[in-house]
């Protein structure tokens, strides 16, 4: 054990006691400074990430993850691993022999699409990286965050990760909630229906996020009372274009709730929308998925008791730039009852394992949800969503990749499969777009996000 491990041991060790949990990271860390540029693994620990590889060697060691790079002239990412070939195959014959390193919901697919749903293993890459500011800020912790009184919000919150070594499960997704995704993202992108016998049905949206809690110049942790600032406008269809959605999320959705509002182009209104939120139904999804499911999960976690199960190595998406290809046209991508095989790539990843069980006073279509999280970026992944027999009915996937110009891990597309149904729904595609959108350091000002200034931009 060299020394860097054995010091990230002894920080990991007084984690164990919540009074001094952010006081460990911040000793631990002042210890190593002078090591952190040399290795690697000091940086990724301060994510809460194991920064060794596993004992099979089937996930690596963190090196680094990819370096900072631009996107190609068409303003899309090449593929770091184009020349790769799958190491393995899984599919309905053969997935006993390895379903200790798959999800039921990937199970439930096999099952459910014997003839067509496979899964290709590629080898592993730990390509997750940030910023050198993020690892700063988390190494730099002055007040440490806490979850509020509730859970339902987190005081003194950080742009970072505000619980890198969760003691509970609401830790864990408020991990996920406010995960580093750049700043101000502003693209073009399409979503799809695809029907069981294969037909399809696209929309096309502009989409802006402001990720306020990494906004430049919020000088304490009182400033950053909004999570987010999100705003689309459908381009088409041509029945729906000029339709806009707009919502703000806060910190503490106890004390503020999600507000949301819509503007009707037929109508040419703004109209204040209460439910989409929890088990609304998502916009333009047609019932295939929750307002909740969006991004594997958003919103307020008070509907349910989360839980975390551990880490366990699995295959997820990763690296999914052969599936965001503009080489790949939305008509090969979207084949009958998921994303074509051909174009997929799976790794083996650790990841935390979060179940959240619906409390007893509460009202949602899903009463158990198993939330898998990429251990390097607190990304989910994949989501599980269980009906009221306890059968898995919704099978979510994030497609993740490294956003190398920014750097970040960011899903390239989200995947919904409805096994009754067998429809899916697909968000966030950009193959087919100028560029797979931009990712700005400037944020606008926050009045930019206001009813009335939506009103403004759509009649433009």
């Amino acid at each position: 054990m060299n020394v860097v491990n054995m010091l990230l041991g002894a920080s990991l060790a007084l984690h164990l006691r919540k009074r001094t949990r952010h006081l460990a990271v911040f000793v631990g860390c002042f210890i190593i400074q002078s090591l952190c540029a040399a290795s690697p693994g000091a940086k990724i620990a301060l994510i809460g990430a194991d920064p060794s590889g596993s004992a099979d060697g089937s996930v690596p060691a963190w090196s680094g993850g990819l370096e900072r790079r631009a996107k190609n002239a068409q303003k899309h990412h090449d593929n770091p691993y184009a020349s790769e070939k799958p190491l393995l195959t899984i599919d309905a014959n053969n997935y006993r022999k390895h379903q200790d390193r798959l999800t039921p919901g990937l199970i439930a697919l096999l099952h459910t699409y014997p003839e067509s749903f496979k899964i290709p293993v590629y080898p592993s890459h730990r390509s997750a990286s940030y910023p050198d500011w993020f690892y700063q800020n988390i190494e730099n912790i002055d007040t440490p965050p806490s979850l509020a009184a509730n859970g339902n919000g987190i005081d003194n919150a950080i742009a970072g990760f505000n619980f890198p070594h969760p003691e509970n499960g609401l830790e864990a997704i408020w991990n996920h909630l406010t995960r580093w995704r750049g700043r101000y993202m502003v693209r073009n992108l399409s979503e799809a229906i695809v029907y069981a016998n294969g037909d399809k049905k696209l929309s096309k949206l502009r989409q802006e996020v402001a990720y306020e809690l990494f906004r430049e110049g919020a000088e304490t942790n009182n400033d950053r009372q909004v999570l987010l600032h999100y705003a689309s406008f459908i381009t088409a269809p041509a029945n729906l274009a000029g339709g806009a959605l707009l919502a703000i999320d806060y910190l503490n959705q106890h004390q503020n709730p999600r507000q949301t509002w819509s503007y009707d182009a037929g109508q040419r209104r703004i109209k204040r929308l209460p439910y989409v939120t929890y088990d609304g139904p998502a916009v333009m999804a047609e019932s295939l998925r929750t307002a909740d499911d969006t991004d594997m999960y958003n919103g307020s976690p008070d509907h349910y008791d989360w839980q975390l199960r551990g880490k366990r190595i699995i295959y997820i998406p990763y690296n999914s730039y052969r599936s965001s290809s503009p080489d790949i046209s939305y008509d090969t991508l979207l084949s009958p009852h998921h994303i074509n095989p051909e174009v997929m790539r799976f790794e083996a990843h650790r990841v935390w394992v979060l179940e959240a069980n619906l409390k007893p006073e509460m009202h949602h279509i899903y009463p158990k949800r198993v939330f898998y999280l990429d251990e390097d970026s607190w990304s989910i992944a994949i989501a599980d969503q269980y009906d009221r027999q306890g059968k898995i009915w919704r099978v979510s996937m994030a497609l993740l990749k490294n956003y190398y110009e920014i750097p970040m891990t960011f899903s390239s597309a989200d995947v919904f499969h409805d096994l009754k149904s067998k429809n899916y729904h697909v968000g966030g595609m950009t193959n087919e777009e100028r560029s797979s959108g931009e990712f700005l350091d400037t944020l606008p000002p926050p009045n930019h996000f206001t009813p009335g200034a939506l009103r403004a931009r759509v009649r433009r």
